[in-house]
């Protein structure tokens, strides 16, 4: 509901809404508040319909049909539609999503296509590309550089076997001391003996039974190759999958963004907030968190940005994005006149496509490792007229302050103007005390209303009104009359030229008295 007009405030006031916390006007029509309530509101309020929640629009919300669209305050982008009905507002209707950029658990929703040499740009950086490949992949490649080389090796030292004789019958092992015959490697019977071997020099197992001698010098050589390459490829296989277990992507996992994003009133003025938190006992050190709208927008010259990207300026309780963060924090991005969202009104969200994303970055505790956790908000995450409850109280049995994350997403509706932030400010003026709808709680005695005893209207929606009405005849009422400085000076000339005609009459008597005699 909202207050009627006052002369001077350009129509504002018939674009104010505030959403009641009771959910619903008098279910009775007849009623003598309903009748009062139909009596005191313009037709234009009249018009008004209720739309019940159907869980995508906010129950006990009062949506008008006719909607001006604001896109940006300063580069506003007009609707083809702006003056006719939106449908979008009709009983049972719902948001218009738009596509994710970044999905609810931080992934990029990005795929990449016609990617020239594709292939040999990503083994050129064969490191990264396992440690971000799945780990199916990594677990293959892991598998087969081992016993692909455990094969090549095995070929190697069956080829040298092979040209020095070892295979033949009359010098495989048994018959090595009846012929006096002294192979490159001891106890080669065939390629299994080889690969056997094969396994032994690149792992250093030494079981004892297959030795090398000083008979072929290229055994010798290839032993030690096989050494070198056994070290470097257990040290590039180690080395990747111990980086895909520590890598600062799964310190997200325990970084918690808040499901919804809420709008309502802090200090007077139309905030966007949403939640962090940390699952850990270890903290994020070093911690900031940054907001990026993402949307629409057209340059002068017609040009469509289809992903326009605006940082949002972000604070939580009196430091700036910095955060010190060992409890939940709800961070909080004032709608004022340098927010893109200063001409938005609650209706404009359920037509507008954007995505807010929002970043965490931190240095993790334990490892020093930087990490960054994101998601992202869109128009159907938005809770207007919402506000986060406490979730941090003190133990005092266990002597410290205890977080209730059952409550990290729990929220509570609260009574919030449905209006821009623009139309807020064209509305109040310099009224700054009478920003909040919470000042109207604060009455000097249980039951009075600014003093005095209030009406039978009890609903807030009512009190609103009641509300604007007294402050329109305040406004229009001046403190003390004015009047022209000359007012009362002009009003005592009549007198004055009277009695100055009545003596010259007097005297012209005289002097005629005076010549008849």
């Amino acid at each position: 509901m909202g207050g009627t007009r006052a002369p001077g405030d350009d129509g504002a006031d018939d674009r104010l809404r505030v959403s009641s916390a009771h959910d619903t006007m008098h279910a009775d029509p007849e009623s003598p508040a309903s009748r009062e309530e139909a009596h005191l509101l313009p037709d234009d309020w009249l018009k008004i319909k209720t739309v019940p929640g159907n869980g995508n629009l906010s129950p006990g919300v009062y949506y008008p049909t006719v909607s001006k669209r604001f896109v940006d305050a300063l580069q506003p982008v007009p609707s083809p539609t702006a003056n006719t009905p939106s449908r979008s507002h009709r009983h049972g209707a719902s948001r218009r999503t738009r596509r994710r950029a970044i999905l609810k658990n931080g992934e990029c929703n990005i795929l990449k296509s016609r990617i020239s040499q594709r292939r040999l740009r990503f083994l050129q950086d064969m490191f990264t590309t396992l440690v971000d490949a799945q780990w199916r992949w990594t677990l293959l490649v892991f598998t087969l550089s081992f016993i692909l080389s455990w094969l090549g090796f095995a070929l190697i030292w069956w080829l040298i076997a092979f040209t020095h004789g070892d295979l033949e019958p009359d010098h495989l092992p048994p018959m090595q001391e009846s012929t006096n015959w002294k192979p490159c490697v001891f106890n080669i019977f065939d390629f299994t003996s080889c690969f056997l071997f094969s396994i032994e020099t690149q792992h250093t197992i030494g079981y004892g039974a297959r030795t090398t001698t000083e008979e072929c010098p290229e055994a010798i050589f290839i032993m030690c190759l096989q050494s070198i390459v056994g070290v470097m490829i257990q040290a590039f296989m180690v080395g990747i999958v111990f980086a895909k277990m520590t890598r600062p992507k799964h310190r997200t996992q325990t970084l918690l963004f808040s499901k919804y994003a809420v709008i309502c009133q802090r200090d007077g003025e139309l905030c966007l907030m949403f939640r962090v938190g940390d699952l850990r006992k270890s903290h994020i050190i070093g911690a900031s968190v940054r907001a990026q709208l993402i949307r629409s927008r057209t340059t002068k010259e017609g040009e469509l940005l289809s992903h326009y990207q605006t940082e949002l300026e972000l604070h939580a309780d009196g430091c700036d994005s910095n955060l010190f963060f060992i409890w939940p924090i709800t961070m909080v991005h004032r709608i004022n006149a340098d927010s893109p969202f200063y001409g938005v009104s609650a209706a404009d969200i359920l037509q507008e496509k954007f995505e807010i994303v929002v970043i965490l970055e931190g240095t993790i505790e334990s490892t020093g490792q930087t990490t960054q956790a994101r998601s992202s908000y869109t128009t159907s995450e938005l809770m207007w007229g919402h506000r986060f409850v406490p979730l941090v109280t003190y133990n005092r049995e266990r002597q410290g302050y205890e977080v209730d994350y059952s409550k990290f997403e729990e929220t509570t509706q609260v009574d919030t103007p449905l209006c821009s932030a623009k139309e807020l400010d064209e509305f109040y003026g310099n009224q700054a005390d009478r920003r909040s709808i919470g000042y109207m709680n604060e009455s000097p005695l249980p039951g009075m209303l600014y003093g005095k005893i209030a009406s039978p209207l009890t609903n807030i929606a009512d009190r609103l009104v009641v509300d604007a009405i007294r402050r329109a005849s305040l406004t229009n009422k001046p403190s003390v009359p004015k009047y022209p400085h000359d007012f009362f000076n002009g009003a005592e000339e009549p007198s004055s030229s009277s009695s100055e005609d009545e003596k010259k009459k007097e005297a012209n008597a005289r002097k005629n008295s005076k010549q008849s005699r």
